[in-house]
């Protein structure tokens, strides 16, 4: 009886090295998150899931562009999200103590009446060539939001 139980056991763990592998083939190197939606809630899920990969073993990006930008400002104080009563900013800074880089779009300094002084500690002003790099690279994969 304890040799058909290990037998079962060895060939069971057989069967599985397969779909382990492929499961480790599946995981994403780096993901960029580009959000421009002025939504908290579609801003506060982008932050989520980027934290969730994060968590994973992923390195994330974030780049923020039209109304979403505005995450990128000292001034900015949005509302509480529920249920961990956080702010899409507070994520934010939590992904970048992770060792995310995260940028405003290019356009949104010249297109807003900020200069780049009025932005959070660690957030930068995208390079097009950068982005678009990142954008192709076979290892990473873009999220809009």
């Amino acid at each position: 009886m304890k040799a058909n139980k290990l037998t079962a056991l060895l060939f069971g763990s057989i069967l599985a090295a397969p779909l382990a592998s492929q499961a480790n083939d599946n995981q994403i190197d780096k993901a960029l998150i580009i959000v421009n939606s002025g939504s908290l809630q579609t801003q506060g899920m982008a932050m989520v899931l980027g934290n969730a990969m994060q968590d994973k073993g992923t390195h994330v990006d974030v780049l923020l562009c039209d109304k979403a930008g505005d995450l990128a400002l000292n001034e900015t104080n949005n509302k509480q999200l529920k249920p961990k009563n956080v702010t899409p900013e507070q994520m934010m800074m939590k992904l970048q103590k992770g060792g995310a880089s995260v940028n405003v779009c290019a356009l949104y300094l010249p297109n807003s009446s900020h200069s780049k002084d009025a932005l959070r500690e660690g957030v930068g002003v995208a390079a097009p060539p950068e982005i678009a790099q990142q954008m192709t690279a076979k290892n990473t994969r873009v999220f809009s939001f």
